[in-house]
């Protein structure tokens, strides 16, 4: 019996002439981190090793490859976001950090004190003793704002 090759199979062999076209591979790089981005990066897998990354949910994060993703993304370090985003993320993240509320922060305030950690005075609390005051401008500031303009008086 004859093997019979259909027009297809015919056609690829006489294109291909026994060779096959080498493949080419591209691979998606992210430009080099710049020190910000390395520096949040380290602190994030520093926390994931220490046990201390959490996700947005509150659950503590195990996968080592979710970290690396939270860090890039927390650094504004993304090559699957637009460069404006990844700006927005690192300006995000570096004003986190300068007001302590990275994981690292927060579990070492549980450590020391389980009460003084995580209990902050909420806006309405704030904005309340703002109007006690009568501190002008009151209305539109953020949580921060009235923290900060209340210690000045």
């Amino acid at each position: 019996m004859v093997a019979r090759t259909t027009n297809k199979t015919a056609a690829k062999k006489r294109t291909s002439a026994g060779r096959s076209a080498p493949r080419k591979t591209t691979t998606r790089r992210s430009a080099k981190p710049s020190k910000p981005q390395k520096d949040t990066i380290a602190r994030v897998m520093h926390e994931f090793k220490h046990g201390e990354l959490t996700t947005q949910g509150g659950r503590k994060v195990r996968n080592p490859r979710q970290a690396i993703a939270i860090g890039l993304s927390e650094a504004g370090a993304s090559n699957r976001r637009s460069p404006a985003e990844n700006r927005r993320k690192l300006t995000r993240t570096k004003r986190k950090e300068r007001r302590g509320e990275t994981g690292r922060a927060a579990a070492e305030g549980r450590r020391n004190d389980p009460t003084t950690g995580s209990r902050r005075d909420t806006r309405a609390a704030l904005y309340a003793e703002a109007k006690r005051r009568d501190i002008p401008g009151r209305s539109r500031m953020t949580r921060d704002q009235l923290a900060r303009a209340l210690r000045r008086r």
